[in-house]
């Protein structure tokens, strides 16, 4: 298939010519000391470690996302997909959770259908579903049931964490930012352990220790919580006992 893709996409012919013999029919053998291991087969694709993972693989979803997106254009349901490598969203927006889920329903199917024809499969362990809301009430977002398609029944959480981001359903960033905070203070804690038998760290190092690396934790993806007409109350109470906790290492104190 891979093969095939390449060469739709007018890659050059050696590349397709390549991919199609370094595909297909792989074997590999385990030498140990003077012990050498038969010959056995290997086709099981690309691995992820590999650096053409990324790139291969998205010129292999390419063609899935192009006649997913036609067809629940055909049908008419307000479904979008995002893609990072191989963690995909399927994103529905409706006033109602019913409506919503009902598109997750069907686009559901529809992937998981055309994963199949291109020999791929939905890992149903690591499928999730995740409602954001406005509601200032209580809110209690409805199970999407994917039994009959051969899933899981998914249960909505209070807070969901996706690619190192942590997510609450009224976009509240105080769980992400604790974490980083959280991880910050530690990283300073194993700073103590930075030195040699007759000293420690001296001040202009831990200086730059702190702009090189704490920092950078305690801000990661920052823009997520500081944005024009953010609410800010929280975060700088957070990020200044951080900071306290790192002035007094550099200091000595702590």
């Amino acid at each position: 298939m891979l093969p095939l893709i390449l060469n739709k996409a007018q890659f050059d012919p050696r590349v397709s010519y390549f991919f199609g013999n370094y595909l297909v029919g792989r074997k590999t053998r385990y030498c140990w000391n003077n012990f050498s291991s038969p010959f056995f087969d290997i086709n099981i694709g690309i691995k992820q470690d590999s650096a053409l993972f990324p790139i291969l693989l998205a010129l292999y979803l390419s063609p899935i996302f192009y006649i997913f997106e036609k067809r629940v254009k055909t049908l008419e349901i307000p479904v979008s997909v995002l893609s990072f490598i191989d963690n995909d969203l399927l994103i529905s927006q409706d006033k109602s959770l019913l409506i919503s889920n009902s598109n997750l329903f069907c686009s559901y199917y529809i992937m998981s259908h055309l994963l199949k024809q291109f020999g791929l499969f939905i890992e149903q362990g690591k499928t999730e579903i995740f409602h954001f809301s406005r509601s200032h009430g209580i809110f209690d977002p409805l199970s999407l049931d994917l039994s009959t398609l051969g899933g899981p029944v998914l249960q909505s959480k209070e807070n969901w964490k996706y690619l190192s981001f942590i997510f609450n359903r009224k976009l509240f960033f105080h769980l992400y930012i604790d974490f980083y905070m959280n991880k910050a203070i530690s990283t300073i804690k194993s700073m103590k352990m930075l030195g040699n038998l007759s000293r420690g760290l001296i001040l202009s190092q831990k200086c730059l220790l702190y702009r090189l690396y704490i920092l950078h934790i305690a801000l990661y993806r920052f823009l997520l919580w500081f944005y024009n007409k953010a609410l800010l109350l929280y975060p700088l109470k957070v990020l200044r006992a951080m900071q306290c906790r790192a002035a007094l290492w550099i200091l000595g104190v702590f």
